[in-house]
C-alpha cells in the first residue's frame, strides 16, 4: 500500500540517518526550534521529538514559539537570536513562509543549516530542506475518501465550507485545502490560491488560527451565509472540534460530513466518536527527530540532507485513518492511528 511505503521508507532513513558515526558525538553543538505556537498538541509533540534527539546526541537545544500562530515577528526575533548564538542549524515552522525568507537568508549566510519542519518556505528552496508531510496529498486523501462516502449524489450536491489557517494563507493552509479540493474533484484555479475557485458547490472558506475558538468562530460565520452546509474541510483537529460544536449548537452536528488533517491523539479519538469523518495522520516526532540529526551531520562535515525521490522535500508520510473506509482510497483504522498517534 502507497501510504505504507511511504511510512516506511520514511523510518528506514530515520534509521540510516541514526547509523551514520557523524551522530557519535554532538557535544558543542547548539540548535535552534522555532514552532508556530507552543500550545498546539503538533508543536509539543514536535518539540518533544527534537528534545530527546538532541539530549541522544549531546546537541544543545533552543526552544522558541509565536504566542499564537501567525505571530511572524517573534519567529524573526528568534531567528536573530540562534543567529547571535552561534547555532549549527534551526529547524522552523514558519508562521508567514514568504516574510519569514529575508532573515533565513540571514542565518544560511551565516552558516547555519535551516530545516522546514512541515511548512515549506516560499519558495522551499529557501530553507536548505524541508521534512514534510506531503501536504497536498494528505488534502487529496480526505478529499477524495469525502467524495468516496458521500457517493455520486451526494457530491453532485454537497455545499462544501473550508475552514483554513489564516489570511496569510501559508503553503501548508494552501497544499491541504486545494488537495481536498482536488480530492473532492473540484476543478483548481491556481492551485496556490485559496478561494480562487468558481465551483458553486463551494460556499466559502474563513480562516481559523488553526484553534478551537477559531474553528467555532469561523464554522459560524459560513452557517450565517449558508445554513444548508454539508460537507466542510478543516485545516487540522482543533479547528474541526470547533466546527462541530457550531454545528452542534444547531443541531447539526449529524448531518454534516467534517474531514481533516492531524493525527493527534485527540482528533483520532473525534474519529471514532464521530466528530470527524476521516484525518489524514502526520508525524511530528519523526520530522523533528530527523531534522535534529541532519543538524549533526552538518555541523560534523558539511553533509546536507537529500530530498525523497521524485520530491522537492523530505517526506515523513502520511495516512488516512478512518472506521469508515471507502472504496480506492488506502486507509488505516482508528484502532491503527491510535498505535501511531500523538498528543
Amino acid at each position: 500500500m502507497t501510504i505504507r511505503k511511504s511510512l516506511f521508507g520514511s523510518a528506514v532513513a530515520a534509521i540510516a540517518l541514526s547509523a551514520a558515526p557523524a551522530f557519535a558525538d554532538g557535544h558543542g553543538i547548539s540548535a535552534c526550534l522555532i514552532t508556530k505556537t507552543d500550545t498546539n498538541p503538533f508543536f509539543v509533540k514536535m518539540r518533544e521529538g527534537a528534545t530527546a534527539k538532541a539530549e541522544e546526541l549531546g546537541i544543545t537545544l533552543n526552544s522558541y514559539a509565536g504566542k499564537v500562530d501567525g505571530d511572524h515577528e517573534t519567529q524573526v526575533q528568534a531567528i536573530e537570536t540562534c543567529i547571535a548564538n552561534g547555532a549549527k542549524g534551526i529547524l522552523l515552522t514558519a508562521s508567514d513562509t514568504a516574510s519569514i525568507v529575508p532573515v533565513v537568508k540571514q542565518a544560511r549566510d551565516a552558516g547555519i543549516l535551516v530545516i522546514a519542519l512541515d511548512t515549506p518556505l516560499e519558495p522551499i528552496d529557501a530553507a536548505d530542506m524541508t521534512f514534510a508531510t506531503d501536504n497536498f496529498l494528505a488534502g487529496e486523501l480526505i478529499g477524495k475518501w469525502a467524495a468516496a462516502t458521500l457517493g455520486e449524489e451526494g457530491v453532485a450536491n454537497a455545499r462544501i465550507a473550508t475552514l483554513d489557517l489564516a489570511v496569510s494563507q501559508p503553503t501548508v493552509d494552501v497544499l491541504r485545502n486545494q488537495g481536498f479540493l482536488q480530492g473532492f474533484g473540484i476543478d483548481l484555479a491556481d492551485p496556490n490560491v485559496i478561494g480562487d475557485e468558481d465551483d458553486p458547490r463551494i460556499v466559502g472558506s474563513d480562516v481559523t488560527a488553526g484553534n478551537e475558538e477559531g474553528g467555532r468562530r469561523a464554522m459560524e460565520n459560513l452557517l450565517a451565509k449558508d445554513p444548508s452546509i454539508n460537507v466542510v474541510h478543516t485545516i487540522n483537529e482543533p479547528a474541526a472540534a470547533g466546527a462541530y460544536e457550531a454545528l452542534k449548537a444547531i443541531g447539526r452536528e449529524n448531518d454534516v460530513l467534517i474531514v481533516s488533517v492531524d493525527g493527534g491523539c485527540p482528533g483520532v479519538q473525534n474519529v471514532a466518536d464521530g466528530v470527524i469523518g476521516a484525518t489524514s495522520q502526520q508525524y511530528p516526532l519523526l520530522m523533528a527527530s530527523l531534522g535534529i540529526e541532519a543538524i549533526a551531520a552538518w555541523a560534523k562535515d558539511g553533509t546536507k540532507p537529500q530530498a525523497s525521490d521524485g520530491k522537492d522535500f523530505f517526506d515523513t508520510g502520511v495516512a488516512l485513518v478512518t472506521d469508515r473506509p471507502a472504496e480506492g482510497v488506502d486507509s488505516i483504522s482508528v484502532e491503527e492511528g491510535m498505535k501511531l498517534c500523538w498528543g
